[in-house]
């Protein structure tokens, strides 16, 4: 079983209210926080929340980044899943397809950590 659990979070205000109501500051915080959490949650895990907040953000200047630090997000969950004695049922390329709709990558990526944080 992993570490820390993190918090089961509504998948739309995620995705839609809380970016809308903080003009996109809320999905910046909501990425660190993502990141921290897998970091936290299973130390098999090695990622810094804030070179992974970094690649969403100023990462777009390269225009990589921000997509690599959205496959390894989906990774990550995969593998918190695995560690939480779930199925993983994430997928990395789901969620990347999903940044080019709507950017429905975070309603995606947090209803799959819902299910770690509803099994524990």
């Amino acid at each position: 079983m992993g570490g820390t659990a993190g918090k089961t979070r509504n998948i739309f205000l995620v995705w839609l209210v809380w970016p809308l109501i903080t003009l996109g500051i809320y999905y910046y915080v909501w990425w660190y926080k993502i990141n921290r959490e897998a970091r936290d949650f299973d130390p098999e895990i090695k990622v810094e929340p804030v070179l992974s907040l970094l690649a969403v953000t100023l990462g777009w200047f390269i225009i990589v980044p921000p997509f690599v630090s959205t496959w390894r997000a989906g990774e990550r969950i995969a593998q918190m899943q695995r560690t939480a004695g779930l199925e993983p049922t994430c997928q990395p390329w789901i969620g990347f397809v999903l940044m080019f709709v709507f950017s429905l990558q975070s309603l995606y990526l947090q209803s799959e950590l819902n299910k770690i944080w509803a099994h524990l």
